[in-house]
């Protein structure tokens, strides 16, 4: 346990601190003393949160650095302020901290939501410049300082804070004030800065933030939660996409604002894209054989089909210039979204892939990315010019594949902390019984998976969940679980909204005290395959198959440069993903000390070496084709 004289060092928000808290207490501190990063797998029910900002927050306060705790979800943000407001009444510091989510989602002009970021931020930035925007001329004055107003709330703000970012957004709507600014006005004198990742990890945004707010990068102190996310999330930010559809309503608004020649420049570009995907096998079964209907395509292949009767940057600038005026007349431009497309698709072809594809929704449609697949070109740099990155997710397993992929030195200090949780609360089992592989799914094979799940459900006095690698494979399974067991199903849809989420998980909930319980059907990546918590009401989750990534022409990309890379291929670029979705489903049965419940995985290949050997040994996987008499066995003895 930490010794009394460094307790008093550290701004710890409860009583008493666990040993495995203290463990990570401790290994945090001295990271940040020696001015190291770290990388640690940090299982549900340590209290990651607590832990981590007691020894950063004394730190960052004595050495006069700033925290910037990234999270990517909103729900995450509302934990960190809760605990900030602990620490300050619990130790008496006073200290301010700012809450920052998207700007769109903090804007209270209307109709914004259904832009996206991009246009979003150029009506933004038009209003501001035109002066159309009273809420920031009422927070912000000529010269960028503060008006009168701003300052009485952010003086308000600070006695009550640390403030949630709701009750930001409510100030501003009280006052009519720019929730935004008032938040970045805060965080200019912040010790804690609570966002998402891309407000770190995105170049320009990070700049355009830092340059506001006047902080440097050598003197932040970065809390990369739920980690396990950050490298598909910065992929994503990475990559850039553009599509006929696109170029079809660019052109459909080129014509409406009466810019003619740059409709016919649009449509020589559109003609590009279909003669590039002429030879692509289309057919109206997609899916079947996925590398049929893509295929990769060279950099100069599109700009050569570009620039023939055309110069390629020349279209560049004439587009972005018409793109520009659309956006003085209206809040989005497709037009502008081609031109920046065309421009990003100059960039390099390091740690990048691009891919064409073609597919039919009552047409054709083509689709042009260019993809990334290194991390590591936007979190390296970020990584090297923080004082210390502190990496923490609950399947952050193994630490040295995070380590790789996101650019972390040789010297970055790696821990693997075990459950808190006691062991005979938790069965993990492994029933090799059936197989998703996509040569093995035919109905036989459904009535197979769905008698097992049923014998399951029906054996578990209370709620169940199972998740599966797809909505497709969810709903051929569920049509024979239907005979299996009579308890009540609710069945995860695609594109939930937040209401229907909360509706739909309360009404699960609810059964937990009725009858036997009920079943939940989820996706593996869907809405509450991770990031939700229902303490004491799943008695068990069952994971269906593995959710690996679709074997297309991105999967043979990433693992042929991880190939190249690391010599590590089909381990970082297509099993350990799969395996880090899995063990976030089965995170949901155990979230306090006092749950109890069994977590099964089925498939056989769950028993095969390659991904056995993948989950952390404190596991304790059983491997068992008589999974009745042992699941007996584990409930009769709770």
């Amino acid at each position: 346990m930490l010794a009394e004289e460094f307790l008093k060092e550290i701004y710890f928000p409860h009583d008493k601190i666990r040993e495995v808290q203290s463990n990570l207490i401790s290994d945090i501190f001295n990271a940040l003393k020696n001015k190291k990063h770290i990388i640690m797998h940090a299982p549900t029910g340590i209290g990651k949160t607590a832990a981590s900002l007691a020894p950063a927050l004394s730190f960052a306060v004595k050495n006069n650095l700033t925290i910037f705790f990234l999270t990517s979800r909103h729900t995450q943000h509302r934990i960190v302020v809760d605990t900030l407001k602990q620490i300050k009444k619990r130790h008496g510091i006073e200290f301010e901290c700012a809450d920052i989510i998207g700007k769109k989602w903090m804007c209270l002009q209307n109709s914004v939501e259904a832009l996206g970021s991009g246009s979003f931020h150029d009506y933004c930035r038009a209003l501001r410049e035109e002066n159309n925007c009273e809420f920031y001329t009422n927070t912000r004055g000529q010269s960028l300082s503060p008006t009168v107003i701003a300052k009485q709330s952010l003086e308000e703000l600070k006695i009550v804070g640390p403030c949630h970012v709701q009750e930001i957004v409510e100030e501003g709507k009280r006052k009519k004030l720019c929730p935004y600014e008032l938040a970045t006005l805060i965080a200019a004198n912040a010790k804690v800065i609570i966002t998402d990742y891309y407000y770190i990890f995105d170049h320009g945004i990070r700049e355009g933030l830092f340059l506001k707010i006047k902080k440097d990068m050598k003197d932040a102190i970065l809390i990369v939660d739920e980690a396990h996310n950050l490298p598909m999330r910065i992929r994503k930010l990475l990559t850039q996409e553009t599509s006929s559809i696109t170029i079809e309503n660019a052109k459909k608004e080129a014509r409406k604002f009466g810019y003619e020649e740059t409709a016919q420049n649009l449509e020589h570009i559109e003609n590009a894209l279909f003669e590039l995907a002429k030879d692509i096998d289309a057919r109206t079964e997609f899916g079947s054989t996925p590398a049929g209907f893509e295929k990769v395509i060279g950099k100069n292949e599109f700009v050569d089909a570009v620039s023939k009767g055309k110069d390629y940057n020349k279209l560049i600038s004439e587009l972005e210039i018409i793109g520009e005026a659309i956006m003085e007349q209206q809040k989005m431009s497709y037009v502008l979204s081609v031109a920046r497309f065309l421009q990003a698709w100059l960039g390099s072809d390091i740690g990048f892939g691009r891919i064409l594809s073609k597919t039919w929704a009552n047409k054709f449609m083509i689709n042009l990315a260019y993809k990334c697949l290194d991390p590591s070109l936007a979190a390296k740099e970020v990584i090297d010019k923080s004082y210390s990155t502190i990496l923490m997710s609950g399947t952050l397993t193994p630490t040295s594949m995070y380590r790789d992929i996101l650019g972390f030195d040789k010297n970055a200090v790696e821990k693997e902390y075990k459950s808190p949780f006691p062991k005979k609360n938790r069965l993990s089992l492994i029933i090799p019984k059936t197989t998703t592989k996509f040569a093995s799914r035919n109905s036989r094979q459904y009535g197979e998976i769905a008698k097992v799940c049923g014998d399951i459900v029906n054996l578990v006095n209370g709620n169940s969940a199972i998740f599966f690698p797809s909505y497709e494979l969810m709903l051929n399974i569920n049509e024979h679980l239907a005979r299996e067991t009579a308890k009540p199903v609710f069945l995860e849809k695609q594109r939930m909204n937040k209401q229907e989420k909360e509706a739909f998980l309360a009404a699960f909930k609810g059964y937990k005290e009725k009858g036997n319980g009920a079943v939940l059907l989820g996706v593996s990546t869907g809405s509450f395959g991770e990031g939700i918590d229902m303490p004491d009401v799943l008695k068990a989750v069952i994971i269906v198959g593995l959710p690996l990534n679709k074997p297309d022409t991105e999967a043979r990309l990433l693992i042929e440069y991880y190939d190249d890379k690391f010599g590590k291929g089909f381990e970082y670029g297509y099993v350990l993903p799969a395996i880090t979705k899995c063990m976030q489903n089965a995170g949901r049965c155990i979230r306090s000390e006092t749950d109890k419940g069994a977590i099964i995985f089925l498939d056989e290949r769950y028993a095969w070496k390659n991904y056995y050997d993948c989950f952390p040994p404190d596991w304790d996987m059983e491997v068992e084709m008589d999974y009745l008499g042992v699941l007996k066995g584990f409930f009769r003895n709770l």
